[in-house]
């Protein structure tokens, strides 16, 4: 299996990362344990997540997925020196350089360990100077708290001024880039965006990389949104392209004898400067779709027929 460098980091991981929004909300600790289980042992390197996950629960705060994973590594610290593990601060509390050092802090406790390999700006906080903001990220670094910084939810223009604003200041430059970014919502990050992470020579981790699940096939119609938490997301998909897209999947999934979810990773991990797709799962059998793109290499022509049905 190949490894991919996360920019100029140092840091290398293998090209599917494992989403932990899911986990303690809709998969339960003993199923998240299992699923972490089977990605590790799969060859699996990074675990994303934030400080959020999953404070938009009744009864949560946020916190709950770095917790979680906090236990598992607990369980079996061996682990730790098997994963890659990023996280991310700023999302509701901003990044003004005073809250980044506590929120830091606060992941490290509940991640139960001693650095953050991956730390994000969450999104873009056009209220504070990006070199204040990257300043205080820069100093986790000299502090041995993280080893590497991303952007998560920035324009393009953004991703410049931030790895402008790192020059100019001798800070440490941004690593990665996490965007929207899949099968289907292309236009999302191909053009500017991915111009912009290009030239900058970061590592690019898209989220929604299945599409809230429509790109496994679950979603076929308005009826089966009950299916999930995320069904009533489809809407956007469930028409002629939606179709075309699915189909091509299906096509695919038949000749390589792959599940759609696989083929739609293997797609997406093979798109030009893609170090490694963030998917969720919230059963074992998922969990099993998803470590199954560690390996799957599609064909120059199968990529071409996806891309068709997507244009």
């Amino acid at each position: 299996m190949d490894k991919r460098p996360i920019g100029s980091s140092g840091i290398e991981v293998a090209p599917i990362a494992l989403g932990g929004n899911v986990f303690d909300w809709t998969a339960d600790e003993a199923t998240s344990f299992a699923v972490l289980d089977a990605f590790v042992d799969a060859g699996g390197t990074m675990i994303d997540t934030a400080d959020v996950y999953s404070a938009w629960v009744s009864g949560h705060k946020g916190g709950e997925s770095e917790a979680l994973i906090g236990r598992w590594l607990k369980r079996d610290p061996a682990k730790r020196g098997k994963v890659v593990i990023a996280t991310k601060a700023g999302y509701t509390d901003g990044l003004a350089p005073g809250t980044i050092g506590p929120a830091c802090e606060a992941s490290l406790q509940r991640l139960g360990v001693d650095a953050i390999d991956l730390y994000y700006q969450h999104k873009d906080d056009e209220s504070v100077p990006l070199a204040d903001s990257l300043g205080a990220y820069d100093e986790l670094v000299r502090q041995g708290r993280i080893k590497a910084i991303g952007l998560s939810n920035f324009t393009p223009e953004r991703v410049g001024e931030a790895m402008d604003a790192a020059s100019s200041n001798g800070l440490t430059a941004p690593s990665a880039l996490q965007p929207w970014y899949n099968l289907i919502d292309r236009s999302k990050y191909e053009g500017p965006l991915r111009d912009a992470a290009l030239k900058a020579g970061l590592a690019v981790f898209p989220y929604y990389s299945l599409a809230n699940g429509f790109l496994t096939g679950k979603y076929r119609s308005k009826d089966d949104a009950s299916k999930s938490v995320r069904g009533g997301r489809m809407g956007d998909y469930l028409n002629d392209r939606g179709r075309r897209v699915l189909a091509a999947l299906e096509d695919v999934a038949g000749e390589t004898g792959a599940a759609m979810a696989t083929v739609a990773l293997a797609w997406l991990k093979a798109q030009p400067t893609i170090a490694a797709p963030i998917a969720s799962a919230t059963k074992i059998e998922q969990a099993h779709e998803l470590v199954a793109a560690l390996t799957l290499d599609l064909s120059p022509e199968q990529i071409e027929r996806l891309s068709q049905a997507s244009d």
